[in-house]
């Protein structure tokens, strides 16, 4: 069985699934390598518009597989892929959205950062534990969480090894929304039907627009988001947005 499986609840919406269970969706190489191929594929659907990152009820991913961990001398800890295979997720053109219940610790809260939108169960379990078995997040953990949250609170949680619940992720900003368990999907997958509905080009562009801007100055951030504000009068969606609201009706939008 795939330890990673793609389904499709709507034509336009991936839901990405780790299937792991037996080890609590932890990260070993197969995985990662299946969620690279996973979200590759969906970047190159046209269909395709928004993607659903998950796990099942006890775990999103309890982080990386020790086992593998414990073989690393130096040389193979350098010679390691999973930076590489988180790009196709960290740099995905189309909205990724994090359905978390469980466990989204060490490589698996790492993954939730990577994408764009989180949903969190009330119960969930978060944080970077890394530190408590001599090592350290080593696929985005110190950046990402630092760019969330700020200096202060992520020292705290990457220096102890704190682990969050799903309200206190919420209360800190780590999670865009925090639900009931058992609407945790359920949410995720209408606000991918509510993105997926909308023009793909002016939503590439708006997520493009938010993640440039953070690492660049207030000035350049401006001019890249009016370019691309400009670039969308030249769109076929433009115009039947505008059509469709002076004429009343849902506008069909074609990513043209």
């Amino acid at each position: 069985m795939s330890e990673v499986v793609v389904e499709y609840p709507v034509p336009t919406v991936a839901l990405v699934r780790i299937n792991r269970p037996e080890a609590r969706n932890a990260l070993n190489l197969a995985v990662r390598e299946q969620l690279a191929a996973a979200f590759t594929a969906a970047n190159e659907t046209p269909d395709i518009r928004a993607i659903v990152l998950t796990g099942d009820g006890s775990a999103f991913a309890a982080g990386a597989d020790l086992r593998e961990l414990q073989a690393l001398d130096a040389a193979g800890a350098l010679a390691r892929r999973a930076p590489d295979l988180m790009r196709p997720i960290a740099e995905s053109r189309k909205p990724t959205i994090a359905a978390i219940r469980g466990f989204a610790l060490g490589g698996g809260f790492e993954l939730a950062l990577a994408c764009d939108i989180t949903i969190v169960s009330e119960t969930a379990t978060l944080g970077l534990p890394e530190v408590g078995v001599g090592v350290m997040p080593g696929a985005g953990g110190t950046q990402r969480l630092t760019r969330l949250v700020g200096k202060h609170r992520a020292m705290l949680l990457a220096l102890t090894g704190r682990r969050l619940s799903g309200v206190q992720a919420g209360q800190m900003g780590i999670a865009s929304q925090v639900a009931p368990d058992a609407d945790v999907l359920p949410t995720a997958l209408a606000v991918a039907g509510e993105i997926a509905a909308l023009p793909p080009i002016g939503i590439q562009l708006i997520k493009e627009a938010i993640l440039r801007g953070a690492d660049q100055s207030l000035d350049a951030a401006l001019a890249f988001e009016r370019r691309s504000f400009q670039f969308l009068f030249a769109t076929e969606d433009r115009a039947e947005g505008i059509a469709a609201f002076f004429e009343r009706r849902k506008p069909d939008f074609k990513g043209r």
